[in-house]
């Protein structure tokens, strides 16, 4: 008998989460992918990785301040995890820098823009910089001293800073220190007057430096990055009379978290170095060092002044359905169910799905969940306007969402501001269901519209997330939606679902039975399959299910981005497991759950990953396709990613990804198929309105002259 608990049968969660973003950085060292594409992804695995440092890292910091020291799935305590980290990201980093300098500014400097140092200005370059010294940077400057008297300043998350080591002119001991945070008033990128070439703003804030210190000499001057703790802890109980309130105060609170991690220049002496950490209150094997620009974001700032369009992806739009134009669309989806699988197919009809309920005189009510959206949401607008319409307008608004809880707080504010009801989650759970009701009569009947998805109401986003959305007028997903709604806004219990499966628990649930039916039918001889897309795979309970399954003999195939504390190639436990990673030019998001059914397939979509948080502690849905077009469709959309072998990494038994060998086999980039389906739809659509057009034009008038032989009505 296999026990499946034992430490050797998982992978650490954080280790593998720096795995996935390896394989982003994969993308920046790809030469295959446009110039300026390449940059983009070096900049998201810093963006990426700040993050995790922010909350995952800090986690584990607390944990250890507190004295927990109980072990993970695969055996480790908080303080051996936060030693191996700290050892894998450092290495990470390393390679990030390896990427930047060896590759992609040499491949820039070759396309003619270069990003200067300031030794290499001219005399007229210095000229031009220190004019705008003087009149942008010196008077918002504010150099502070390190002494008895002035204790060292609190800098802010995600900041650039300068601490300088001085001496006076007569003196021969070099014990001054003063630190001064480089301004983002003027941009991180500053254009030098000579086309294509540029400077960062904390070089010409070095290079000027002797300005803010009259009377001192400056005998050494670095550039440090530091991240702070940034997890916001939500006392999500009884004794927190109003969490709206309560989020706002540990937001203030948040900016003042210890510093999680600090990054220094190269060049920095050790002294000033140790001085420096010492002051941060950091631990010393969270201080890296790197040969390069500190914060490569700072590549999305540059790029942005360079007009090079054939250095990136090709421009993309989804494809819009004319059966789902606002004046068609109610109609549409009243005699049938529509698939979205964006960004091949535009997401916005989601957005004029709401929007053409909230002028619609029909309609009665609008119900909706937000998690993420844009700053400047039209889905927002809209159902504020439905509101000043006189319908009935509810919105649960999860505040909780990370990083973006002051964006939600003011949306909240606002919709409350335009008669909207607003709900800020429940205590306990963030809401990161993904749904929409519209009530309208028609008829002297009531009908509900609903739209499921996979990802956020967020029309930003929804441009470069692959995800899946159901818009349906199904009576069962109606009712139960309507159900969801009430759980979520008042008090109900309704004691089962048609269609729906709701977490916590009920998710969880409902996978198990699936998993042990397929089980069953490998047992009893039948087909079994399971065939499951989400983004991270870090629940240790799944994972066993998982294990029990492929121990029957039950083929799994898992399509996975990001986090998979599974392990396969394990002989009696994950032999009949494989796992593909798509890490492409869009960021795969959507999540879908098929199970086999001796041959007879049950598709699901879900807002959930198979991750603990998404099971026990957040209000998620997962859906049937009932239909069997779109079912077979979404079957048909998982067997070309699973195809792909050009952005697919495969899990090896050593816990290692691998692209697939390509030899003797045609490229097929899943990503690249999509958006040439979309492009052959638009077309193809652009033809036939050019035709019915061109009928239109010539379609004979109501002329009495016209004779019915030569043209007339038939």
């Amino acid at each position: 008998m296999v026990d499946f608990k034992r430490t050797k049968y998982y992978v650490n969660r954080e280790i593998s989460w720096l795995a996935f973003n390896d394989r982003v950085l994969e993308e920046a060292r790809d030469v295959q992918n446009p110039l300026f594409e390449r940059a983009n992804f070096l900049a998201i695995t810093q963006k990426n990785m700040d993050e995790w440092f922010m909350v995952r890292v800090a986690s584990l910091q607390q944990q250890v301040m507190i004295g927990h020291d109980r072990v993970d799935a695969a055996g480790l305590t908080p303080t051996k995890q936060l030693d191996e980290i700290s050892k894998v990201a450092g290495g990470q980093i390393k390679k990030q820098y390896q990427v930047l300098t060896r590759s992609l500014l040499p491949a820039l400097r070759r396309e003619g823009f270069e990003l200067l140092h300031s030794d290499d200005l001219t005399a007229n370059q210095i000229q031009f910089l220190k004019r705008f010294f003087d009149q942008e940077l010196l008077p918002v400057l504010t150099p502070m001293a390190i002494d008895t008297t002035r204790p060292f300043p609190f800098l802010a998350n995600d900041t650039l800073n300068i601490g300088v080591r001085l001496k006076k002119s007569e003196d021969k001991l070099e014990k001054y220190i003063a630190v001064l945070q480089v301004p983002e008033t003027s941009g991180r990128v500053i254009a030098l007057p000579e086309k294509n070439q540029y400077i960062l703003i904390e070089d010409i804030v070095q290079l000027f430096l002797p300005s803010l210190f009259p009377g001192y000499v400056i005998r050494e001057s670095t550039v440090f990055h530091v991240i702070r703790d940034m997890e916001l802890d939500i006392a999500d109980d009884e004794d927190t009379p109003n969490i709206l309130q309560d989020v706002q105060s540990k937001l203030q609170e948040r900016e003042r978290g210890r510093v999680i991690r600090v990054i220094f220049s190269r060049t920095t002496s050790s002294s000033l170095r140790i001085k420096l950490i010492k002051l941060l209150h950091v631990d010393e094997s969270r201080a890296y060092m790197v040969n390069g620009p500190i914060d490569l974001t700072f590549l999305n700032v540059w790029l942005k002044f360079i007009q090079a369009p054939d250095l990136k992806f090709p421009p993309f739009k989804g494809y819009n359905n004319p059966n789902l134009a606002p004046d068609k669309l109610f109609n549409s989806i009243k005699h049938q169910d529509y698939l979205l699988h964006h960004p091949y197919d535009s997401f916005k009809p989601v957005i004029e799905f709401i929007q053409t309920a909230a002028k619609d005189d029909q309609v009665l009510a609008i119900k909706m969940t937000l998690y993420r959206v844009s700053g400047k949401s039209p889905i927002v607008k809209a159902l504020g306007e439905a509101a000043q319409h006189g319908k009935q307008v509810t919105v649960l608004v999860e505040i909780k969402a990370r990083f973006d809880e002051e964006n939600n707080v003011h949306w909240a504010r606002e919709l409350e501001r335009q008669g909207v009801h607003v709900v800020y989650g429940l205590r306990g759970l963030k809401t990161h269901a993904k749904v929409v009701l519209v009530v309208r009569r028609e008829d002297d009947t009531i009908r509900r519209y609903v739209h499921l998805g996979t990802g956020n109401y967020n029309d930003v986003t929804a441009n470069f997330y692959t995800d899946l959305g159901l818009l349906t007028s199904d009576s069962e997903l109606g009712a139960d939606v309507a159900s969801i709604f009430n759980i979520l806004t008042g008090y109900s219990d309704p004691g089962y679902f048609h269609q729906l499966h709701m977490s916590p628990d009920g998710i969880r649930e409902f996978i198990y039975e699936q998993i042990d039916n397929e089980i069953a039918n490998a047992k009893a001889g039948k087909v079994a399959g399971i065939k499951m897309k989400f983004n991270s795979l870090s629940d240790e309970r799944m994972i066993r299910h998982l294990y029990q399954a492929s121990q029957a003999g039950v083929k799994v195939s898992l399509i996975i981005r990001g986090i998979t504390m599974l392990k396969v190639g394990i002989p009696e436990v994950s032999e009949t497991i494989e796992v593909h990673s798509i890490v492409g030019r869009f960021l795969e998001h959507s999540r879908i759950y098929s199970f086999e059914n001796d041959g007879n397939p049950k598709v699901y979509l879900s807002s959930a990953d198979l991750m603990t948080r998404n099971l026990d502690r957040r209000v998620e849905l997962l859906f049937p396709l009932k239909n069997d077009r779109l079912r077979d469709k979404v079957l048909s959309i998982f067997q070309i990613m699973w195809h792909d072998n050009v952005k697919t990494r495969v899990l090896q038994a050593n816990g290692s990804f691998e692209k697939k060998d390509r030899r003797g086999v045609m490229a097929l980039d899943a990503q690249e198929m999509f958006t040439q389906d979309t492009l052959v739809q638009q077309n193809n659509q652009m033809k036939q309105e050019q035709l019915t057009a061109t009928k239109q034009r010539f379609e004979p008038l109501n002329n009495p002259f016209i004779s019915e032989e030569y043209g007339g009505e038939e």
